[in-house]
């Protein structure tokens, strides 16, 4: 049986990313008080909370999948360090920019911090794209 060949860097990585899943589950915990009622919000919010945390759990997920990966790539340099960056700082950044931009009573539109997810969405575009290719080439 092969096994695993991690670099330093991907395996530390790996082993933060896991971590994060804590505080995942106290965001599921959390939105259980939000579908009971326990925590006012608007419609709008209960789905920014509900968009933030299905994103937090999906790209840490696939962050742990694409760093299994990268280090077959041929990559270095930038475009390896973008290639296994760029799915954690989506996870943190789109579910962050979901939450933030919809902070505060009765709010019932995005406000000025919904950048913070569409640099995510970037962050995730660069990340994937970056390994596809490296991938793809090596």
């Amino acid at each position: 049986m092969q096994t695993l060949a991690l670099s330093t860097e991907s395996r530390i990585l790996a082993g933060v990313v896991l971590l994060t899943i804590v505080t995942i589950q106290v965001g599921g915990w959390f939105l259980t008080r939000i579908a009971r009622g326990q925590v006012p919000m608007t419609d709008f919010q209960k789905s920014f909370a509900r968009a933030g945390h299905g994103h937090a759990g999906v790209l840490v997920l696939l962050s742990l999948i694409a760093l299994l990966y990268v280090d077959a790539t041929g990559l270095s340099g930038v475009l390896l360090w973008t290639a296994r960056l760029g799915v954690p700082l989506a996870a943190i950044l789109m579910s962050a920019g979901f939450f933030a931009s919809s902070a505060g009573r009765n709010v019932t539109a995005p406000n000025r911090f919904v950048w913070v997810l569409w640099v995510g969405a970037l962050c995730l575009a660069a990340g994937v794209v970056s390994l596809g290719v490296g991938l793809l080439t090596a």
